[in-house]
């Protein structure tokens, strides 16, 4: 007789399935670049999605070349600051901080997200950087969530992003360059371009384990409930496993979306702003990135862009060519 069973329900790819440390997304990778020294990220806030007519620029689509509507996501991005510059070493215990060096103007709005340094001697910390093997260059930036209607917080938000491409020391040189300096999204990102968008999920609190992995409901016979698991595992080892269904944490998690192809760079957000504005984030005032498909997160989220570190098939976009974007009322309701 055959043994009874069925696969067990939820990924796990995507353990452990638990609230992230912070709204703010972080990058534990980058990709390697070996053009001229630039910045391999940026960041912006998610205003919602759209849908725009654009040829099909995939080779191997069955509507390659035709007009086709397309999914888009529309991510505005005022300009980001360079705060500072650090350098790292390499240890036998990894790669450590050798030194920071800040800019001598900062927003004033950055002092309610972390202390800032009153007093720095930067020549010296420029001699101990040359001085010093250099292993990786990267910038400290934060964002201006002021100049933009849909965030809710308006106090800026600090990242790291690394500086790639060239020697190090065009790498270091270039970000001697830009410290303290403000950039938009169009000195990083080009039209057609590969990113990696990386996003906190939206947060639905602590659910069930019929929510979170689809398990079945126990026959009405069953004592007490029908919602609870018909078993927490085997008797050894003698502790429930992680890979048992059981309830926790549903939504919040930190997710990264591979390969989003970049459709438009814009600056005026009226042309592709909905009649009555964004459902739960209003108007797009600054500069805008549109992106093929869905990313992670809400309205109003911070998410950060990335270069694409898993993108080897080499489809070469230069522009893409966008006939059309719907700017129709997204609210609902009866048409007038």
């Amino acid at each position: 007789m055959a043994k009874r069973s069925h696969p067990r329900a939820g990924s796990m790819g995507f353990y452990p399935r638990k609230r992230a440390r912070s709204v703010v997304p972080h990058s534990k990778s980058w990709p390697r670049d070996e053009g001229e020294p630039r910045l391999q990220g940026f960041a912006g806030y998610k205003a919602g999605m759209t849908h725009a007519l654009v040829t099909d620029y995939r080779p191997t689509s069955t509507t390659s070349g035709q007009d086709v509507r397309m999914p888009v996501t529309v991510i505005e991005t005022p300009p980001m600051t360079i705060a500072a510059v650090r350098l790292y070493e390499q240890t036998p215990y990894g790669r450590r901080t050798l030194t920071e060096v800040w800019a001598d103007k900062l927003d004033e709005r950055l002092a309610k997200r972390l202390p800032l340094p009153k007093k720095q001697d930067v020549e010296a910390k420029w001699k101990l950087a040359a001085a010093a093997e250099v292993c990786d260059v990267r910038v400290l930036a934060y964002t201006h969530p002021h100049d933009a209607t849909g965030p809710d917080s308006k106090t800026p938000e600090v990242m790291e992003i690394r500086i790639g491409g060239g020697a190090l020391a065009a790498r270091q040189a270039f970000a001697q360059g830009i410290l303290g300096k403000t950039l938009n999204i169009a000195d990083v990102v080009t039209t057609g371009q590969m990113l990696d968008i990386l996003g906190v999920t939206k947060g639905h609190g602590f659910e069930s384990r019929v929510v979170r992995f689809g398990t079945k409901l126990l026959s009405h016979k069953n004592s007490k409930h029908r919602r609870m698991i018909g078993t927490q595992g085997a008797w050894h080892p003698n502790w429930v496993q992680s890979t048992v269904p059981n309830d926790g944490q549903r939504g919040m998690h930190h997710r990264t979306e591979y390969n989003k192809r970049v459709i438009q760079i814009g600056t005026d957000g009226a042309n592709i702003t909905p009649n009555g504005g964004f459902p739960h984030y209003g108007v797009v005032r600054n500069p805008y990135v549109l992106v093929h498909g869905s990313i992670p997160g809400p309205q109003k989220r911070l998410v950060r862009l990335r270069d694409a570190i898993r993108y080897t098939r080499g489809i070469q976009v230069e522009v893409p060519d966008v006939k059309f974007v719907s700017t129709a009322s997204k609210q609902g309701g009866r048409k007038q």
